[in-house]
C-alpha cells in the first residue's frame, strides 16, 4: 500500500532539542535541591510526557510533578524553546514531500503552543497540514491520543496509508494501536534495541536514509 500521509514526531526526529529540554529539566530539579551535572542522563526526559518522567525517574508525587512541570516551563518558555537545532536535510525533505502531494502532520507530546512556535521559527509550518500536540494542562500528552487527534482532525479513514516517523518507543507503540506502520530513526534519542522491541516496521540511521525510505514507501 502506497503511503500518502506522513506523521512526524518532533523532538529527536525533526529537531535536536536536547539542549533546551535538559537545561529546563536541570533548572526544575535544582528548585527541589536536586543537582544533575551529567546532562546526558536527562535525555530520558525527551519523548515521554513530562509528568510521567518526573514521577518515573525521580519518584515525584502527582502534585510534586505538577510543580516540576511548572518550573520546567519557567525556563523552557523563555529560553529552552529556541535552544534547538534542525537536523540537516529535514527542511528540504519536507518541502519535496509536500510538493509531491504527501499529507504531512506533526504528532508530538510537546504542548501545541510550543510546537507551533518551534515550527514557525524554523519556517517548517508551511509544509504541515496539521500540528498536533498536547495541551498545557497535560491533556492529550500520550502519543496515541495525539495520533487519534490527527486522525480526527484530518478526517483520515484509511490508516494503512499512513506511516509514523519517530525516535522513541512511544512513537512506535502509539502508532501500532491504530495499525499504522512506523519508521524508527536512530539519529534521535532512542536505541535500536528500544525501537526493535517496540515493533518498528523499519529503522533508519540518518535523515538521508529516512528520505530514501519515505520516497520508496510513498512512491515519490
Amino acid at each position: 500500500m502506497k503511503k500518502t500521509i506522513f506523521f512526524y514526531d518532533l523532538d529527536g526526529t525533526i529537531i535536536d532539542s536536547s539542549v533546551g529540554i535538559t537545561r529546563a529539566v536541570q533548572y526544575s530539579l535544582n528548585k527541589f535541591g536536586i543537582q544533575v551535572d551529567d546532562v546526558k542522563s536527562l535525555y530520558k526526559f525527551i519523548g515521554p510526557p513530562l509528568w510521567s518522567s518526573f514521577m518515573d525517574f525521580y519518584g515525584f508525587s502527582k502534585d510534586k510533578a505538577d510543580l516540576g512541570v511548572e518550573y520546567f516551563r519557567e525556563y523552557y518558555s523563555e529560553k529552552g524553546i529556541l535552544e534547538n537545532t534542525l537536523y540537516e536535510g529535514i527542511g528540504e525533505m519536507l518541502k519535496y514531500q509536500r510538493e509531491s502531494g504527501i499529507r504531512i502532520a506533526l504528532t508530538t507530546s510537546k504542548p501545541m503552543l510550543y510546537a507551533n512556535k518551534i515550527m514557525e521559527y524554523f519556517e517548517l509550518d508551511q509544509y504541515f497540514e496539521l500540528i498536533g500536540g498536547s495541551e498545557l494542562n497535560g491533556d492529550r500528552s500520550e502519543k496515541d491520543m495525539v495520533i487519534q487527534y490527527a486522525l480526527d482532525e484530518m478526517k483520515i479513514t484509511q490508516n494503512d496509508e499512513i506511516v509514523m516517523i519517530g525516535d522513541r518507543k512511544f512513537d512506535i507503540i502509539g502508532s501500532k494501536k491504530f495499525g499504522i506502520d512506523s519508521i524508527g530513526v536512530l539519529y534521535g534519542y532512542g536505541s535500536e534495541n528500544e525501537l526493535n522491541s517496540a515493533g518498528a516496521n523499519y529503522i533508519v540511521n540518518s535523515v538521508l536514509e529516512l528520505d530514501m525510505k519515505l520516497r520508496e514507501l510513498g512512491k515519490i
